[in-house]
């Protein structure tokens, strides 16, 4: 009996962290398996997604690929996102399945989300401008998260995405609250990129934020902030990287020492 209780209470706290623990895994994916439909037939792909300030995901899909041709003629789709397993069952993987409505972004849209995509996947850089390539934007609709074996939980899109007036409060402030770090504290892209995040060198910059972190990058490479909890203005970003800063400093001073 005790372990029946103990399980229903595992199960409650996996239910209420769901939302929460969905949009970490899906802001830090940087792959994802897509799945469209070809007439009456599945078929599944592999994707480098990046999530707007939103949440939508964002593809950057070539119209030379069959998934492509899929959504022009079913825009109903599926993405999972799968994060590392706790040991060696890949059923303890957490993974979200999105479902939703993939469409192009229009062309006013595509400079800003082009430019966060490219923060996820900087290497794209040698082939994101090739005409046969465009940016899609996935509406989700609703999704289920399983945070191990037997936590599943299905979620509507209304509990999984982020206040949308935090959502517009944070876009408005990004482009400032980047230049000014970059310019006035590359240390502390740094400290948090090398010393927090297992980032290797020096030279990193921060790349893009939202309300739930933020991307630094150095070359190639890409480390993903993940805030300790959703922030609702560019003081809860200030006060977020000012923690994560500091704690990289002293993270990089254990290693020297």
């Amino acid at each position: 009996m005790a372990l029946d209780e103990e399980a229903r209470a595992a199960l409650a706290r996996s239910r209420e962290a769901a939302p929460w623990a969905a949009r970490r895994l899906l802001r830090a994916a940087r792959e994802a398996t897509l799945a469209t439909r070809a007439g009456d037939q599945p078929y599944a792909s592999l994707v480098t997604p990046a999530t707007a300030p939103d949440l939508s995901p964002l593809l950057w899909l070539s119209a030379l690929s069959p998934h492509t041709r899929h959504l022009l003629e079913e825009p109903r789709c599926a993405l999972l996102f799968v994060g590392p397993a706790a040991g060696p069952n890949p059923q303890t993987r957490p993974r979200v399945t999105v479902t939703g409505l993939a469409a192009r972004v229009p062309e006013a849209e595509v400079p800003a989300l082009k430019a966060r995509w490219l923060a996820r996947h900087p290497y794209a850089g040698l082939y994101v401008d090739l005409p046969d390539f465009s940016l899609w934007r996935v509406s989700i609709a609703e999704a289920q998260y399983v945070g191990g074996f037997a936590m599943a939980h299905r979620l509507a899109a209304a509990a999984l995405r982020p206040d949308q007036e935090a959502v517009a409060a944070v876009a408005a402030a990004e482009a400032e609250i980047v230049a000014h770090v970059n310019e006035d504290h590359p240390d502390a892209c740094d400290a948090i990129a090398a010393g927090l995040l297992g980032g290797s060198g020096e030279g990193w910059r921060l790349a893009a934020l939202d309300v739930d972190g933020c991307d630094f990058v150095r070359g190639e490479e890409v480390r993903r902030l993940a805030f300790e909890a959703p922030v609702e203005d560019a003081e809860g970003v200030r006060r977020a990287l000012i923690l994560a800063a500091r704690a990289g400093r002293e993270a990089r001073a254990r290693q020297r020492a």
